[in-house]
């Protein structure tokens, strides 16, 4: 008798998930030798690697009370803390030794005086020293409804009305040749191309002033990215269907204005929790004036549609009510971390807008047998632009 081989047979699959785990494993065993037993160098450090943020100082009858976070490496531990040059008192919740990404929140007694500018240090126990600064004393907004409602009247006032006005020249554009539709449309991408410069702008500012940690200004870029391919991917997927109107790049554009006047209304609500009442109120007249032009860029593509009311109320409030949640962010839980987040997603938005319209434009023109690069549509370009930037002259933040 012959024998036979026995052939085990294994399962592809099961080979290739072993495959695709031993290297993370192999990789996690790595780490943990090189963090438990070191590289081998026995060289320290002559310069200890401190970092600390400080995130918010509230102020209240009590005095100053500062949110701090370790960004660093290693852990920290605060051994004295200064105002005004002035050793002081102070007290730490949950602790004066903060690990690395962790916070505390110091608590100062203070008396304070209103208008009366403020710099308080933090001292470490290697000696380092950390500052937190105040312009000018003013006790810290305390949420409440109240406040609640006046910072949604704010956010109102600068984003809901202005846009809705703007929607206003919606039958006046109604009135223009298929050529002057086209030049709306070059319009709209003028004023769009100023609105993505600012905002990448402020997005990259705030990013700066983040903890390095977080990577403040790569947010705004890493933000910009997704969002721009997530509405890319997004609109091509309803182009498919069929689902493609100029109600649908409306609210597009709406969407992209939102997330850019959010941003405002941080500005807006983190001057007034500042204490400084007269900037804030100079960034709501300036905004509300910068907005009008918002409303006849979300209005261009439905000029060959007949859109209702409801339409024109639901473009008013994407575009303009997210002013409202910025106030309330600024005013209450600013956060430079997110709020460059934001900026970023904004921008990325703003940029697929261009590009949609940007096709409809070329594709208008090759319909009509026009170039799209006419001078009539480089006019109206560059008149958004203009418009834009005079309107932004009344704005200083």
């Amino acid at each position: 008798m012959q024998g036979k081989t026995v052939v085990i047979k294994r399962s592809p699959s099961k080979i290739m998930w072993i495959w695709g785990i031993v290297p993370l494993i192999l990789l996690a065993v790595i780490i943990y030798l090189v963090s438990s037993f070191g590289t081998g160098i026995k060289d320290k450090s002559t310069v200890p690697i401190e970092a600390l943020d400080v995130q918010r100082i509230v102020l209240t009858d009590e005095g100053f009370t500062l949110k701090v976070l370790n960004s660093g490496p290693d852990s920290v531990t605060i051994a004295q803390v200064l105002v005004n040059d002035a050793f002081w008192n102070a007290s730490f919740q949950p602790d004066a030794t903060i690990e690395r990404l962790n916070q505390t929140n110091i608590s100062i007694p203070y008396g304070w005086v209103e208008g009366d500018p403020y710099e308080i240090k933090l001292i470490t126990s290697n000696g380092l020293l950390f500052t937190g600064e105040i312009a000018a004393a003013a006790k810290t907004p305390v949420p409440d409804a109240n406040r609640f409602a006046q910072y949604a009247l704010i956010g109102f006032y600068v984003g809901v009305i202005p846009v809705g006005l703007g929607l206003l020249w919606f039958p006046f554009l109604r009135r223009f040749s298929d050529r002057g539709m086209q030049g709306v449309l070059a319009l709209t991408v003028g004023l769009l191309f100023f609105l993505v410069i600012d905002t990448f702008q402020e997005g990259l500012e705030l990013g700066a002033e983040a903890p390095g940690i977080f990577q403040g200004t790569g947010l705004v870029w890493f933000g910009a990215l997704i969002s721009f391919l997530f509405l890319l991917a997004l609109d091509q997927a309803n182009e498919r269907r069929g689902n493609h109107s100029g109600k649908q790049v409306a609210y597009k554009i709406a969407g992209g204005i939102g997330l850019h006047n959010l941003g405002e209304g941080l500005a807006i609500g983190a001057a007034f929790a500042l204490g400084e009442a007269s900037l804030g109120t100079f960034l709501i007249i300036g905004f509300t004036l910068h907005n009008i032009t918002e409303g006849v860029g979300i209005a261009a593509p439905l000029l060959k549609e007949r859109p209702t009311w409801r339409t024109f109320l639901g473009l008013a409030v994407l575009g303009g009510g997210p002013a409202i949640i910025g106030t309330w962010i600024g005013g209450f839980v600013f956060n430079d971390t997110l709020a460059a987040l934001f900026f970023g997603i904004g921008a990325g938005a703003i940029i697929q807008v261009i590009f949609v319209i940007s096709k409809m434009i070329f594709h208008e023109a090759a319909k009509s047998g026009r170039p799209a690069v006419s001078w009539v549509n480089f006019a109206s370009l560059t008149l958004g632009i203009a418009l834009m930037y005079a309107t932004a002259l009344f704005v200083s933040i």
